[in-house]
């Protein structure tokens, strides 16, 4: 079994509470191994969306938000950033509810005095912004890709593979896909320049990365339907990304530094 680690801030976002391919059981699992100071929840953590049109809430779910639930009780501070799937949230910003504090967006200093804009995103996507429907359609699409993820995670478990994304591996196939991904993360790093922070973390594109651009740090904190992924800063203000693909696992920790980031730009 993984021994406990302690971060001084956790940062876990697109859980997408209430949708089939949520991947409440490592999630658990993480949050059983992992404690910290502070936790924030970029966005999506509940998906709004998918449960207005059919309610699907297993025991699992129950159970992320009942741990949650209890370390705030214990003491960790939690924030819950909302983002488009469960904007619902956004008509309470500066709420708690059982200990977790609801807002916007926050500006969150690390241990090393380095300033981070957290946001979700969504707001800096177009077709979430100006095209509704056009997104609902597309999320209905999403939808149907992360079915097979469903069939292939149960597969992979049963002869104990660790998880792994069939859509998110189809996604980077795309040239459109890429280019909307470039193109995002360079509008969000733009927004944390203009508040003149060192760098911003977000979620929304389900695509983890620790990227420099044009000096500004950027992260994405990843999902809990594709990569199963997290943030976390360590108590120097260490950035490092840590992925956990099956219950128990050692996870993967890829320390914020220049050949990281050299690594991650050339994959």
């Amino acid at each position: 079994m993984a021994s406990s680690r302690h971060f001084r801030t956790i940062f876990i976002s697109d859980v997408h509470l209430g949708s089939k391919a949520a991947q409440t059981d490592l999630l658990l699992d993480f949050l059983r191994h992992n404690e910290a100071d502070t936790i924030i929840l970029v966005g999506d953590i509940v998906d709004g969306w998918r449960l207005k049109r059919s309610w699907h809430w297993p025991q699992g779910c129950n159970d992320v938000v009942q741990k949650l639930l209890r370390k705030a009780r214990k003491g960790c501070r939690i924030i819950y950033i909302p983002g488009n799937h469960d904007e619902f949230l956004r008509d309470f910003p500066g709420t708690h509810f059982g200990g977790i504090e609801v807002a916007e967006r926050i500006v969150h200093e690390a241990a090393d005095g380095k300033r981070y804009l957290v946001l979700h995103g969504d707001e800096f996507d177009v077709v979430v912004r100006n095209a509704r429907l056009l997104a609902y359609l597309g999320d209905w699409a999403y939808d149907a890709a992360i079915a097979l993820n469903v069939v292939l995670a149960a597969v992979r478990r049963r002869l104990g593979m660790p998880y792994w994304s069939f859509s998110a591996w189809a996604k980077l196939q795309v040239k459109q896909a890429v280019n909307f991904i470039g193109e995002f993360q360079n509008v969000v790093a733009d927004e944390a320049r203009k508040i003149d922070v060192d760098g911003v973390i977000c979620g929304h594109i389900h695509h983890a990365v620790m990227e420099d651009i044009n000096g500004i740090q950027y992260i994405n904190t990843g999902d809990w339907v594709e990569s199963c992924t997290a943030v976390v800063e360590r108590q120097d203000g260490t950035m490092e990304m840590i992925t956990w693909q099956k219950p128990a696992a050692v996870a993967t920790l890829q320390p914020l530094t220049p050949d990281s980031v050299e690594g991650m730009k050339a994959a």
